[in-house]
C-alpha cells in the first residue's frame, strides 16, 4: 500500500506512481519469462520422450532380428559352472533354484554360497539338490564378508572352487526355462566375446506396488538397455544373468576388484569391454526376475536405491535420463497451458504423453520381454513413468544411505560402497 502526501511535495506522487509501475512491470516481465521457460521445458520434454520412444521401437526391432538370427539348435555346449549366492529365505526360492537343476544341457555344476551353514537359503538349496542328484552340486560358506559388496565375495569363493572355465552367475530371485544354459553360453563360441548378459521381465504375484516395480523392470529397464545397445553397444551387464570365462574374470583382477561397488554387474560388464577388451553380448534369452517386495515401503526403497546408485555409477547418463520420461512433461504442459487459458490443448498434450507410454509398454511387454502381466495392464505404465521421474529427482536430493541384504551402506562417488555400523 502506498501512502501519498501531495501537499508536502508536489512532484513525489508522480515519481512514486512511476516507480510502482516499473516494479509491477518488472514483476510481470519476470513472471512472463518463467512462464515461457516452463512452457518451453514442457515442449522439450514431450519432444525428447517421443524421440526416445521411437528409438526404443527401433532398438526393439533390431533385438527381434538378432533373436531370429540366433534361433535354432545350439552346438557349442562346453561344461559350465553356475554360481548362486544366497542369503536367507525368499518367496518362491526353491522353485527358482529348481529351474537351474532342470537344464537341457550335457554337463554343468551348480555352486551355492552363503555366509553361514545355517542360512535358510542354503537349506533350501540342499532340499532342491536332493531332488536332482544327477546334477553336481557344491554347498559353500564364506563367513562374514570382508568386502563391502557381500555378493561379490561369495562369487569369488565359488569361482575358486569351480570346476569349469565358463562361469554363469545368476541371482537367487531368477527363474529360467530348460534351454537357458544352451542359449546364453552359445555366443561364447566366438573367442572375442567375453561376457553374455540377458534382459529380464519382472514377475510378481503381489499387489499394485510390486506390479509397478515389475513393470519398471520389464519396460523401463529394457527400453534403456535397447537404446544403449543400439547407440554404443553393450558396455555394461545386467546382474540377473551374466556369463563369463574364468580368464576374463582374471583379466580384470577377479571379483575383488568390483567389490567396492554397489552396481557390481554394471562395472563387470564395463570392465570386460574397456579393460579386458572383449565384447559384451546381449543375449536374445529373457529370464524371469521375481519381485520380492510386496509392501509399499520396501518396494519404493528398493527402486529408489537403484535410481540413486545409477546417479553415482553413470552420472552423465543419469542427468540425461530425465528427458526420457513423458508423463511429467505432459502434466507440466497441462499446468502451463491451463493457466494461460488453453486447457484443452494442455489436456491433449497430457493425453499424448499417456498414450506414448501405454504404447511403449505394449511394445516392450508384447514384442521383447513377453510379459503378459505388463501387456494386459499397460494402462498402469504411465503411473510407473511418473514414479521413475520422482525417483530421478530424489536421487539428487534424497539420502545416500541404502539397505541391502540386511546391511546398511552409504553410496560414495563412482557408485562405491561404504558399510555403516547399525
Amino acid at each position: 500500500m502506498l501512502l501519498l502526501y501531495p501537499s508536502k511535495a508536489p512532484g513525489i506522487v508522480d515519481r512514486v506512481q512511476e516507480s510502482g509501475f516499473e516494479i509491477d512491470h518488472a514483476i510481470m516481465t519476470s513472471g512472463h519469462i518463467v512462464f515461457l521457460a516452463l512452457g518451453a521445458l514442457a515442449v522439450l520434454g514431450i519432444t525428447t520422450s517421443t524421440v526416445y520412444s521411437l528409438m526404443v521401437a527401433w532398438g526393439a526391432l533390431r533385438f527381434r532380428r538378432a533373436a531370429a538370427a540366433a534361433a535354432g539348435a545350439h552346438t557349442f555346449l562346453p561344461p559350465v559352472s553356475v554360481l548362486k549366492a544366497v542369503h536367507g529365505d525368499e518367496p518362491d526360492l526353491e522353485e527358482n533354484l529348481a529351474s537351474f537343476f532342470q537344464q537341457d544341457y550335457p554337463e554343468y555344476e551348480i555352486l551355492f554360497c552363503a555366509r553361514h551353514d545355517s542360512d535358510a537359503g542354503l537349506a533350501a538349496a540342499r532340499r532342491v539338490a536332493a531332488r536332482f542328484p544327477h546334477v553336481k552340486t557344491s554347498i559353500l560358506t564364506c563367513g562374514e564378508p570382508p568386502w563391502p559388496n557381500a555378493r561379490t565375495f561369495s562369487l569369488e569363493i565359488m569361482r575358486r572352487q569351480a570346476l569349469y572355465p565358463i562361469l554363469v552367475t545368476s541371482d537367487s530371485d531368477v527363474r529360467v526355462d530348460p534351454d537357458y544354459l544352451a542359449s546364453v553360453v552359445a555366443p561364447l563360441a566366438d573367442p572375442k566375446v567375453g561376457m553374455v548378459t540377458c534382459l529380464y521381465r519382472g514377475v510378481t504375484r503381489h499387489g499394485l506396488w510390486a506390479q509397478l516395480e515389475a513393470m519398471g523392470m520389464s519396460v523401463e529397464m529394457t527400453s534403456g538397455v535397447l537404446v544403449a545397445n543400439m547407440l554404443e553397444g553393450m558396455k555394461f551387464a545386467l546382474g540377473p544373468s551374466m556369463v563369463m570365462r574364468q580368464s576374463t574374470v582374471e583379466k580384470i583382477g577377479g571379483y575383488e576388484q568390483v567389490a567396492q561397488y554397489y552396481a557390481d554387474d554394471f562395472v563387470l560388464g564395463n570392465w570386460t569391454a574397456t579393460k579386458a577388451g572383449e565384447t559384451v553380448v546381449l543375449s536374445s534369452y529373457i529370464v524371469e526376475h521375481h519381485v520380492m517386495n510386496a509392501l509399499f515401503k520396501k518396494s519404493i526403497a528398493h527402486q529408489q536405491a537403484w535410481a540413486t546408485s545409477t546417479r553415482f555409477s553413470r552420472p552423465a547418463g543419469h542427468v540425461g535420463e530425465v528427458l526420457t520420461y513423458a508423463v511429467p512433461f505432459g502434466l507440466l504442459a497441462l499446468a502451463v497451458l491451463g493457466a494461460a487459458g488453453h486447457l484443452y490443448l494442455g489436456l491433449a498434450l497430457l493425453a499424448f504423453t499417456i498414450l506414448d507410454r501405454v504404447l511403449l509398454c505394449l511394445l516392450i511387454a508384447g514384442c521383447v520381454v513377453h510379459d503378459r502381466a505388463a501387456f494386459s495392464k499397460a494402462w498402469l505404465y504411465p503411473l510407473r513413468d511418473f514414479m521413475g521421474f520422482c525417483f530421478w529427482i530424489r536421487s539428487y536430493f534424497g539420502s545416500r544411505r541404502l539397505r541391502y541384504r540386511g546391511d546398511l551402506y552409504e553410496l560414495l562417488p563412482e557408485g562405491r560402497l561404504r558399510k555403516l555400523p547399525e
